[in-house]
């Protein structure tokens, strides 16, 4: 019993231990996790900072050159005011304020200012009066001392935008030079509270920004005394502001205090359960620890071999990088810890040679029929090419060692990736699905059934997109808890919907929705799935604007109408060339990327064509569209190109996909 209290002792003292390193390591890498996530949303949120004061700063500058063009007509400066809000979208309000008396027959104070009311309505009126006294503001006093944009401190503007506002002010000169007014363009903070709803780190976390003197400006969101909060702040350059994002300690570690809590439970049941061994006779300690031994050992082969029974089917995805003409996925989900589904491919002579089978029976005498169906699909497919001889081989291979009776239904396929034509053989198995509707296959018996059977092989056209989707009954036969089963329909159906879906998402996407459909019932049988999609080559491109030629080369493989052929070649050029320019600066190492898909949709067919690139951030749909009505002269550089594929394509989308820029070109043939 003394030997016992001490190992209770020392195994309370240890757990403690770990216990508090863990927890002293796991705070630390939370608080830093949480730091380098509010660097990145503190960015994200100075760059939507940023747009909208550069916004208005143009519009500032814009609206002084109106007003100093109508400096003597008061009328038309009010006019100009409305011509700002309605053509500039995120202005709310903008005023120009003269000094007093410049205007003897509008009063002492003329201020004319326009508000948006609606996206299509805007008020314009004169605001200037004794009780609102702009000269003694601080956004009319700047427009005077300094010769450009200046931000004043924020207030609530209750005679123009009726709101809490930042004002960049402009000077306004006249003839001889001297300043008369002062343009003062509104910037709402109401879109703070907008933007902390997108960016937030953590639930309760807000905004809080600072002006440049020190003095809080918008706190989104209010701290409760006695509650800890960590602040992470970072200066927005353009305007000197600071920006933070404030995080209560109870949220950032809330799930590592329910683990912790957890853990000491776990911890205590331990020690309680440790100190009933202790207690327990020798005899009956002896006998748990051999049937502790046994239990493990059982799980640890079991282990070992669902570890070696995956490592024979492919697992790394995509399986070949230096193709572009075929994407492929697949996954085996075992209804026990080993099983007898199996899938497998791979590449010879341009051939994708791959299978998909199910052997009957479960557990270890399934997963060894499975180890050699496969072996044996390896070894025949290294010297032959048919479909039906590798087939025939196959069975016989499996029908003369036998006793067990067991067999195996299966689905062979030879893909020629250099001309599309699918040699395949079926053998019992469940009829895969191309072109949105079940494939026609021979009804060949299964292997390992009948030594000599002449099996049957057939030939299909695989057009670019399409897709092949293959499995098992596992999946048409899973049941939920009322004994529905999934069924082929369902599957046709969620397939249909994922017509341009990328294999691995059409097999993730099937997996979620027969989990949602069983509803946690316990699996019944093996599950396996695998889907082929053959699609055009792509073309990968070099970070070099020699590279620009060869698109047209690419685009005339394409087989596209000819009509569309020199209106899509100039818009690809347009938009590669713009990625070459602006996403690896300095660089000459990236690589630029363009894929092509053709499919068809409920009212025609559209040509899809995606460019990617790993260089640095840039949207170019985020760019201001140029102005096709100025002059070159009075035209600012760029933006051309991006309205050129806009004219030319029906859409353009971009996004962002972690270190990948991906912009998306639609072309509609109706």
């Amino acid at each position: 019993m003394k030997s016992g209290f001490w190992i209770i002792l020392v195994a309370a003292i240890v757990l403690e231990g770990t216990s508090c390193v863990q927890y002293f390591f796991s705070r630390a890498g939370i608080r830093d996790e949480a730091e380098q996530r509010a660097r990145t949303e503190l960015r994200k949120a100075e760059l939507e900072i940023e747009k909208h004061t550069i916004e208005m700063e143009a519009a500032a500058k814009m609206l002084s050159k109106l007003a100093e063009s109508h400096v003597n007509n008061p009328d038309s400066v009010a006019a100009a005011t409305r011509v700002i809000v309605s053509t500039i979208e995120n202005t709310t309000s903008v005023a120009v304020a003269f000094v007093p008396d410049y205007f003897p027959s509008k009063g002492k104070f003329y201020e004319p200012c326009s508000s948006r009311i609606s996206d299509d309505s805007v008020f314009t009126r004169n605001i200037g009066s004794a009780e609102h006294d702009y000269t003694a503001m601080e956004w009319y006093q700047d427009g005077f001392v300094h010769d450009s944009c200046w931000w004043c401190e924020p207030y609530l503007d209750d005679s123009g935008s009726q709101a809490w506002v930042v004002s960049c002010s402009y000077p306004v000169r006249n003839a001889e030079g001297e300043v008369v007014a002062v343009v003062c363009v509104d910037l709402s903070l109401d879109y703070l509270q907008d933007m902390s709803e997108y960016l937030q780190v953590y639930p309760e976390s807000f905004y809080s920004i600072s002006s440049s003197t020190g003095g809080e400006i918008v706190p989104i969101g209010d701290t409760i005394p006695g509650r800890r909060y960590h602040t992470f702040d970072r200066e927005i350059q353009a305007t000197g502001w600071h920006i933070s994002i404030v995080i209560p300690d109870d949220v950032m570690f809330a799930d590592l205090r329910r683990i912790t809590l957890w853990v000491s439970i776990l911890m205590l049941l331990g020690l309680a359960l440790l100190v009933l061994i202790v207690l327990r006779s020798g005899k009956v300690a002896q006998r748990l620890a051999a049937v502790s031994s046994q239990n493990e050992r059982i799980e640890n082969e079991l282990t070992i071999a669902r570890t070696i029974q995956m490592a024979m089917l492919p697992k790394v995805f995509p399986p070949f990088l230096d193709r572009l003409d075929m994407n492929v996925y697949g996954m085996v989900e075992p209804a026990k810890e080993i099983g007898g589904d199996l899938y497998d491919f791979y590449v010879r002579n341009d051939k994708l040679f791959f299978a998909i089978g199910d052997v009957s029976g479960k557990g270890i005498p399934a997963a060894l029929v499975m180890a050699m169906t496969r072996s044996l699909f390896r070894s025949v497919t290294a010297y032959e090419e048919r479909a039906e001889h590798i087939m025939m081989r196959l069975n016989e291979a499996l029908t003369e060692q036998n006793d067990q009776n067991m067999f195996v239904t299966l689905f062979l396929g030879v893909l020629d990736l250099t001309t599309g034509k699918l040699n395949y053989c079926n053998a019992g198995h469940n009829a895969p699905i191309l072109h949105q509707r079940f494939m026609d296959v021979k009804h060949n018996l299964p292997l390992g059934v009948q030594r000599g059977f002449a099996y049957e092989a057939q030939l299909i056209q695989m057009h670019y997109n399409d897709a092949l989707f293959l499995y098992t009954d596992g999946l048409t036969e899973a049941e939920n808890g009322k004994h529905e089963q999934y069924g082929e329909q369902q599957m046709l159906d969620k397939i249909i919907a994922l017509v341009d879906s990328r294999p691995r998402e059409v097999v993730e996407q099937m997996y979620a929705d027969v989990k949602r459909f069983v509803d946690g019932a316990q699996q019944s049988d093996d599950l396996t799935m695998l889907c082929i999609r053959y699609q055009t080559p792509a073309i990968v491109m070099r970070n070099d604007i020699q590279q620009i030629p060869t698109l047209a080369e690419w685009i005339d493989a394409l087989g596209i109408p000819q009509n569309l052929n020199m209106p899509i070649n100039l818009a690809l050029e347009e938009a590669v060339s713009n990625v070459m320019l602006y996403a690896y600066p300095g660089r000459d190492d990236g690589k630029v990327i363009v894929e092509f898909v053709r499919s068809k949709t409920h009212d025609g067919e559209r040509l899809l064509f995606t460019i990617t690139d790993t260089g640095i951030p840039f949207d170019p749909t985020a760019q201001k569209e140029a102005d096709i009505t100025l002059s070159a002269e009075e035209r600012s550089i760029g933006g051309l190109g991006i309205h050129l594929v806009r004219q030319i394509m029906d859409e353009v989308v971009y996004r962002r996909e972690e270190t990948r820029n991906i912009l998306t070109l639609i072309k509609k043939l109706s």
